[in-house]
C-alpha cells in the first residue's frame, strides 16, 4: 500500500489562488523598495553554522535547522561522545551547514565578503524564505518569507524617515490603514538612568513591551519580580500611560530626561525623524509610543513598529536603527538600519478586510473555447496577438464537451471566453462571454481585446 505523502509540520503548501495574493504582497513590495533606490540581493538557503551560531542568542541557536553533513556524517565523532550522548558537542562534528535564521545576519556576512564591490551607504532589499525550529502553532511556522530594506553604512536619520515614508506607501497601495510607532532606545536607556535602574534596561523594556497584551497591573508585577522596588516602578507609571500628542509627550520627556544626556539624545533624533516626516504628505498615523521596545538587545537607535487599525493582529511590521551589525564578521564601526514586512500576517490582513483585488484571482483572464482541429488553428493564430496586447489567454487544449470547457474557467475564475466556430470565423468577428455578468456578444477583433484591456 502506497504511503499517504504529507509535508512537515510548520511548513505550507500554496494553492494558485494563495500564491497568487501573497505574490501581489511581494511585488507590492518590491516595487516601492526600488522605487526608493533599494537594489535586491538574495543569499543561499544554506550558511556555514559559523555564520550562523551564537548571533541568536542560547535559544535561538536551538532553533537552527542544521545540515547534516555528506557522507559518513558521524566519522569526526569518537565512541565515547556517541555514548555520552551529547547532541550541543557534537553539532559542528556533524554538520557545518544550517538553513538561514533570517536575513539580517547573512545580510552582515554578505556585506563583509562583498565589500570591496558594494558602495556605500549601500540600499539593498530581500524577498527570501527563513526556517525556524520552533514549535508550530497558528500563525508561527517553521518556514516562512521575510521582506527585508536595509541601509548600512550611514548614520543619517533621513534613512529612518525613509523607512517610515516606504511604510506607508506600501500600506497605502494595499488600502490598510496602519499606525506607525516609533521610539528610541536611547530614550529608554535614559529613562532606566532616571529612576536609577541603568543596570536593569533590559528588564525594564522588555517588560513595558508588553502593555497591550498584558495590562498595565502585570507589568509592575512583571517588573517588581525583576528587583525593582516600589518607587522606581512609580517613577514609571507617568511614563507607561502618557498621552498627548507627539510635540506634546516629547516635551515632557525632555523635562524628565534634562539631566541625562542619552535620553537627550534620543529626544534629538526622534525630533529630527519627526522634522523629516513633515516634508511628506503622510497617509498614515505616526506615533510616539514610550512603551516599544522590541528586540533592545539588538537595537541602539530608533525603534519601529507597525499596527493595522482595522483588524486585530500583532505587528505587521518592525525595524530599527543598530550599530555595528557587520563587526561580529571583523567590520568594524558601520552602522545601518532597516524595516521588515511580515508577509504572512499582511496576507491574514488584507484577506479578512477583503482588501486584495481582483485581479488577484485569475490567472487567465480570455480562454478560447476549442470547437475542433479548424477552429483550433483559427484560435493559436489569435492567441499570440491577444497575448502581444498583454492579455494573459489560452486555448483549451481539446475539442471537449462544452460544459467541460466552460466549468474549466469557471473554476480557475477566468474572466472571458471567447468562442469562435465557423460562423466567427466566417465573418471575421468573436463571440465572447463575460463570465460574472453572464452578458454574451459578438464584435470584432480589435473590439473585443480592446474592451477586455479597458475592464481588465
Amino acid at each position: 500500500m502506497a504511503q499517504k505523502p504529507s509535508i512537515p509540520k510548520g511548513t505550507r503548501d500554496f494553492s494558485p489562488s494563495v500564491t497568487i495574493r501573497r505574490n501581489y504582497i511581494f511585488d507590492t513590495i518590491r516595487r516601492i523598495y526600488q522605487l526608493y533606490g533599494y537594489q535586491p540581493i538574495e543569499t543561499p538557503a544554506m550558511e556555514n553554522l559559523s555564520t550562523l551560531l551564537g548571533k541568536y542568542g542560547e535559544e535561538g541557536d536551538k532553533l537552527l535547522f542544521k545540515v547534516l553533513n555528506s557522507g559518513d556524517f558521524l566519522k569526526k565523532v569518537s565512541d565515547e561522545q556517541l555514548h555520552q550522548r551529547d547532541a550541543t558537542g557534537m553539532v559542528t562534528r556533524i554538520s557545518e551547514k544550517g538553513l538561514r535564521y533570517d536575513l539580517t545576519v547573512p545580510f552582515a556576512r554578505y556585506v563583509v565578503q562583498h565589500r570591496n564591490e558594494i558602495t556605500f551607504p549601500f540600499k539593498r532589499y530581500q524577498v527570501q524564505p527563513v526556517w525556524r525550529a520552533d514549535k508550530p502553532q497558528k500563525g508561527r511556522y517553521r518556514e516562512f518569507y521575510q521582506c527585508d530594506a536595509d541601509v548600512i553604512g550611514s548614520d543619517s536619520l533621513l534613512n529612518e524617515a525613509e523607512l517610515v515614508r516606504i511604510i506607508d506607501d506600501v500600506f497605502g497601495a494595499m488600502g490598510v490603514r496602519v499606525v506607525v510607532k516609533l521610539n528610541n532606545r536611547k530614550i529608554l536607556t535614559g529613562l532606566a538612568e532616571m529612576i536609577g535602574e541603568a543596570d536593569k534596561i533590559v528588564d525594564i523594556t522588555v517588560a513595558i513591551d508588553k502593555l497591550d497584551k498584558i495590562g498595565l497591573d502585570k507589568v509592575n508585577e512583571e517588573l517588581a519580580n525583576k528587583g525593582l522596588d516600589q518607587k522606581a516602578i512609580g517613577q514609571l507609571q507617568p511614563i507607561i500611560e502618557l498621552k498627548g500628542s507627539n510635540r506634546e509627550k516629547l516635551q515632557i520627556m525632555k523635562e524628565q530626561l534634562n539631566q541625562y544626556e542619552t535620553g537627550m539624545q534620543g529626544i534629538r533624533e526622534v525630533e529630527q525623524i519627526f522634522g523629516y516626516l513633515e516634508n511628506w504628505e503622510m497617509g498614515s498615523e505616526v506615533e510616539l509610543d514610550l512603551t516599544l521596545a522590541r528586540g533592545l538587545d539588538y537595537y541602539t537607535g530608533a525603534i519601529i513598529e507597525v499596527k493595522a487599525l482595522d483588524y486585530e493582529i500583532g505587528s505587521i511590521c518592525g525595524g530599527g536603527r543598530y550599530d555595528d551589525l557587520t563587526g561580529v564578521f571583523g567590520l568594524s564601526g558601520v552602522s545601518g538600519v532597516g524595516i521588515s514586512f511580515g508577509a504572512d500576517r499582511i496576507y491574514d490582513v488584507l484577506e479578512n478586510l477583503d482588501l486584495f483585488p481582483e485581479e488577484t484571482k485569475a490567472t487567465t483572464q480570455v480562454m478560447f473555447v476549442n470547437f475542433g482541429a479548424k477552429e483550433e488553428a483559427y484560435c493559436l493564430a489569435l492567441l499570440d496577438k491577444v497575448r502581444n496586447e498583454g492579455i494573459n489567454a489560452e486555448l483549451y487544449p481539446e475539442s471537449a464537451k462544452m460544459k467541460k470547457q466552460m466549468s474549466y474557467a469557471n473554476n480557475k475564475a477566468i474572466p472571458y471566453v471567447a468562442l469562435i466556430g465557423e460562423n466567427e470565423m466566417n465573418q471575421g468577428k468573436v463571440t465572447f462571454k463575460n463570465m460574472t455578468t453572464g452578458e454574451q456578444k459578438s464584435t470584432s477583433f480589435d473590439e473585443f481585446t480592446g474592451e477586455v484591456k479597458e475592464n481588465l
